[in-house]
């Protein structure tokens, strides 16, 4: 019999820790409530790593019911980029019968108020939590991350990112008050009085449409914003990572039943292969936002005919680093190669191409020319992946042959400054893992621009020599201005140099990494201090997370008296 859960109980537990995330997204200073070493979970509640990897194995070959109306068949068919058959079964719904039962929940949902949802939402976040090894595999064995990468990018950070959107979601929600004495004086005669009162009120239904590579990380940021501002939320998972953001449907229907709720609040949209039902769905006058991470040319499509919704895109970006000196070389160059190497570069923010003069750079030590910085990079990462453990570790698995495809032709596209490699990984021997490849490239011949200015997704980067650090500025806000940008590195000890890059980035709304040369990396960011692409280049039309990510995903209505 499930525990039921007060509203008192769920504010009392939860508020310090929003009060916490309220002031981390104000001041911008690092932190987490939820650890990151495998080694802190196994108490309170919480699974350890033994738990965790047998609660898995324990849905392999199975149903998870989630109780869902509308259940009119049975799909699934996941296979994990390191080669097993997941063989989890989930709903498959009837749209016409789950979607007016997620409606029906909303006006007790809406009467909660900002802060019980928010309380909500972070007992969902915390038994997320407890099961972060369990998720953590289910993570890797959906999106080819190797473990300690899918525990961490897939459970702490990615809970940080919904409980930061929870914490935007409740600051723009009491932005308004809830009630007002509004007296306006008329000279001799009484005043105007009215009693006003204001009601954050959802959209409708939100649509979270779930990518690949990083199922819970992108997933929860929409999913929480829409939710803690009063929205169901429906969660169409990508066919091949379905598994992650089941469990986290499960979960929160729990949570919500137990809290008093409707647990169709929250519901599954698994799919038939071949089905399709994205674009379905999306149009569907039901749904009111949209939240989608994925290719360039499906958000487009839904920016431009899902015009009943708020549709939030994170789409494919060229990102960009402008190598014009250092003095760290060899910080410099170890920065890179873990940059380049992380996931089979494999994530939205990796870069692709580094833009080099050819006249060479100046460098703690003394000057290199171009071809030298291509091949010490290149010596760089094979030094960092020549131990096949620590590559497998670093790597994880090229998550579906179309990556694959655009790795093998990359080195058809100019001199190979580093060929890729095979891998083998002997507890997943048939889990395919490539190093990456980088390929030189001219950036004035029009031939090999058709390469680089064009997202290669996947570990393929390339070195591009340019004219000048004043060439490479112009190429750098091409780039960003046609194709996008999630992120942008630079390298200079010129003040004038940073200052150009600085002036680029700020102009085409570009997040910029200047000079890393240490532990941290320009396709890595953190929640509550960094943002997570801008919404002002043609990357994604929003940020996670800021308050526009949130603000309207409702509106306010107003009910005014005469006092």
């Amino acid at each position: 019999m499930a525990t039921e859960l007060t509203a008192h109980q769920l504010i009392a537990q939860h508020r310090p820790t929003l009060d916490q995330a309220l002031e981390a997204i104000r001041t911008r200073a690092y932190w987490s409530p939820h650890p990151e070493h495998p080694k802190a979970y196994g108490e309170n509640g919480s699974l350890d790593a033994t738990a965790g990897k047998a609660a898995f194995d324990a849905l392999l070959g199975t149903r998870l019911d989630l109780g869902q109306p509308g259940t009119d068949d049975w799909v699934g068919g996941e296979t994990s980029p390191y080669g097993i058959e997941l063989g989890v079964g989930y709903p498959h719904a009837d749209l016409d019968v789950l979607l007016p039962a997620m409606r029906a929940g909303q006006r007790a949902w809406r009467e909660a108020g900002a802060e019980l949802r928010a309380a909500v939402c972070l007992e969902i976040l915390k038994r997320i939590s407890d099961r972060t090894h369990e998720f953590a595999h289910a993570v890797m064995h959906t999106s080819g991350q190797a473990f300690m990468m899918s525990f961490q990018a897939g459970g702490p950070h990615a809970q940080d990112r919904g409980l930061e959107a929870v914490a935007y979601a409740y600051v723009e929600q009491v932005r308004t008050p809830d009630t007002a004495e509004w007296t306006k004086p008329q000279g001799k005669r009484d005043p105007l009085a009215l009693t006003k009162q204001f009601t954050p009120v959802a959209r409708g239904i939100g649509l979270v449409i779930g990518c690949n590579t990083f199922p819970t990380w992108n997933g929860y940021p929409g999913l929480f914003a829409s939710l803690a501002t009063g929205n169901a939320v429906l969660v169409k998972p990508h066919p091949r990572a379905v598994l992650p953001l089941a469990l986290t449907v499960q979960v929160a229907r729990e949570v919500l039943a137990e809290a008093g709720f409707d647990a169709n609040l929250v519901a599954l949209a698994a799919e038939r292969p071949g089905e399709g039902i994205a674009k379905t769905l999306a149009t569907r006058p039901e749904i009111r936002i949209i939240d989608y991470t994925g290719s360039t040319a499906f958000g487009d499509w839904l920016e431009a005919n899902a015009r009943q919704a708020q549709v939030y895109t994170e789409k494919a970006g060229v990102n960009t680093v402008v190598v014009d000196s250092t003095d760290d070389y060899k910080g410099m160059l170890s920065n890179l190669a873990f940059s380049l190497s992380l996931y089979s570069g494999q994530m939205c923010t990796t870069p692709q191409n580094l833009l080099i003069p050819r006249d060479g750079i100046r460098t703690d030590e003394g000057p290199k020319t171009y071809d030298e910085v291509a091949a010490d990079l290149a010596r760089a990462v094979d030094r960092l992946l020549g131990d096949d453990a620590r590559a497998n570790a670093l790597l994880g698995a090229i998550v579906n042959p179309d990556v694959k495809a655009r790795l093998e032709a990359a080195a058809g596209l100019g001199e190979v400054a580093l060929a890729s490699r095979e891998v083998a990984n002997p507890e997943f021997p048939d889990a395919v893992v490539r190093t990456p490849v980088i390929v030189k490239l001219d950036g004035a011949k029009p031939d090999d621009e058709a390469a680089y200015m064009n997202e290669c997704f996947g570990p393929v980067s390339f070195a591009v020599a340019v004219d000048s650090a004043a060439d490479a500025m112009e190429l750098l806000r091409r780039t960003i201005r046609d194709k996008g940008a999630m992120t942008v590195g630079a390298y200079t000890v010129d003040s004038e140099v940073e200052q150009a890059v600085q002036e680029v980035c700020l102009e085409e709304a570009a997040q910029l990494s200047l000079n890393l040369t240490g532990g941290v990396y320009v396709n890595q960011t953190a929640a509550f201090s960094d943002f997570h692409g801008s919404g002002g280049n043609p990357a994604a039309n929003a940020a996670l997370c800021d308050g526009a990510f949130v603000a309207n995903r409702f509106r306010v209505v107003e009910v005014r008296r005469e006092a």
